[in-house]
């Protein structure tokens, strides 16, 4: 993974993209900030960035995914893989369906994905050491360069998505007491259903992941 490391951006996905439109980028390649002033979150909405967390974005072409990964997956997918790699440490963060991370009932972060020239974009945001109010940040000390090593190790490992599925599914029922958004519709995931690929059917409608 080719990493650019930046003092201060406005996105660091908004970066990864103006990159790639450039035609000038040697992929797999990474975004890391010290600091975000204007982070993307789900649904257009911004992502408070506090100094000491984690602003990543990267990119990925797409026939590097798994061939059973549904391109409208890949939030779960990318971020599944950053759940367990922080969980191989002894924390307990879990996945909320389909892109949000949480320590207990405190949302510590989450994922956002794109597709782009044939590559898929990955933003995250995850509050290391510090949250705004009605957040919670990571139950483990560890710094941005030992996570990044360890994450980017783990995504080299090109696990299928099967193999991620068949582990997600299980700590699904976590979800269930939350919910998501479809459109300007909050769709509650304990009357949703999921499905092998990583769909919610809900209400008779099918809703997928990416955003």
């Amino acid at each position: 993974m080719n990493l650019t490391f930046l003092r201060s951006i406005d996105s660091t996905q908004n970066y990864l993209k103006d990159l790639l439109k450039s035609n000038d980028l040697e992929l797999p390649h990474a975004v890391v900030a010290d600091r975000q002033t204007c982070g993307v979150g789900s649904r257009g909405n911004a992502w408070q960035s506090m100094e000491g967390n984690l602003f990543l974005s990267f990119a990925l072409p797409l026939k590097e995914l798994p061939e059973d990964l549904k391109i409208e997956s890949s939030s779960i997918y990318f971020a599944y893989l950053l759940k367990e790699t922080l969980n191989e440490l002894h924390s307990t963060l879990w996945l909320k369906w389909p892109n949000d991370f949480y320590i207990n009932n405190f949302k510590i972060g989450g994922m956002i994905t794109n597709v782009m020239k044939e590559n898929i974009i990955c933003g995250v945001g995850l509050n290391l050491v510090v949250a705004p109010e009605g957040f919670g940040t990571l139950d483990i000390e560890i710094s941005r360069e030992e996570l990044l090593e360890k994450y980017f190790t783990k995504i080299q490992t090109h696990p299928t998505w099967k193999q991620v599925f068949s582990k997600y599914q299980l700590e699904y029922s976590m979800s269930k007491k939350f919910f998501t958004h479809n459109n300007n519709s909050k769709i509650l995931l304990k009357d949703a259903s999921l499905q092998s690929d990583g769909s919610l059917i809900s209400n008779g409608e099918r809703i997928f992941s990416l955003r």
